[in-house]
């Protein structure tokens, strides 16, 4: 029976992403997004933290009743707002950050860790430090944020946008050659491939640790070409 995949999403952006991370399984995908909670929690003084809680729990609980075999979660708000909230769900839970921080930790020495976004920076520092911390490790991400690339993702630009993110890991490596990089945003995931295609330098990505860890953990069966 094919197993049914629910993407709890906070930019339409990461379908396509995410998409890509399930491509060679026989599964269905199905996606959810919300922009509006994350607009409301940094913009709204009158939205309180514990409504956030509460309308995220009711969205992973709505997901639920549709019929998923699991949730991947994409976004790294979305993910503390959760944790928070104390869950009790019936279905595993992916969240797709942890992947990704477990390959960070595996490094021999702290890596960089390369943002657009600034909003999502302080969450998901915080939750790579408590990750580490729980397997043992004190390993501080060397953090950079390529500022006022962001926006043009968010309008539609996705072009620029790959350009300017390849353009920037090109300075960071040329910069220290022996630097270990890493891009933190799913976002930025195919302009780390586009990079690692020209240079042959491996990018540690969220989407080639998921595609990883969804080989090696949830045992899908492949999709047979026709």
């Amino acid at each position: 029976m094919r197993k049914k995949i629910a993407c709890l999403h906070a930019h339409y952006s990461n379908i396509e992403y995410s998409e890509k991370a399930f491509q060679l399984y026989d599964v269905d995908t199905l996606h959810f997004v919300d922009p509006g909670l994350l607009i409301c929690v940094t913009q709204d003084a009158s939205f309180h933290h514990s409504d956030a809680q509460r309308k995220a729990a009711e969205q992973i609980a709505w997901i639920e009743k549709c019929g998923a075999d699991a949730i991947l979660i994409t976004c790294t708000n979305y993910i503390a707002l959760l944790e928070e909230a104390n869950l009790n769900c019936s279905i595993p839970i992916l969240k797709i950050d942890e992947p990704y921080f477990e390959a960070l930790c595996r490094q021999p020495r702290p890596p960089i860790m390369l943002f657009t976004n600034p909003a999502t920076v302080e969450c998901t520092v915080k939750r790579f430090t408590d990750y580490a911390k729980a397997k043992g490790s004190e390993m501080q991400p060397d953090v950079r944020v390529l500022e006022g690339v962001f926006p043009l993702i968010m309008q539609g630009k996705k072009e620029e946008y790959q350009q300017e993110v390849c353009a920037f890991l090109h300075n960071l490596v040329q910069e220290d050659p022996e630097k270990i990089v890493s891009v933190a945003q799913l976002s930025m995931a195919e302009a780390a491939q586009q990079f690692e295609r020209q240079t042959l330098i491996p990018i540690i990505h969220p989407l080639g640790t998921l595609q990883a860890y969804i080989a090696d953990e949830w045992k899908l069966s492949k999709r047979i070409e026709k």
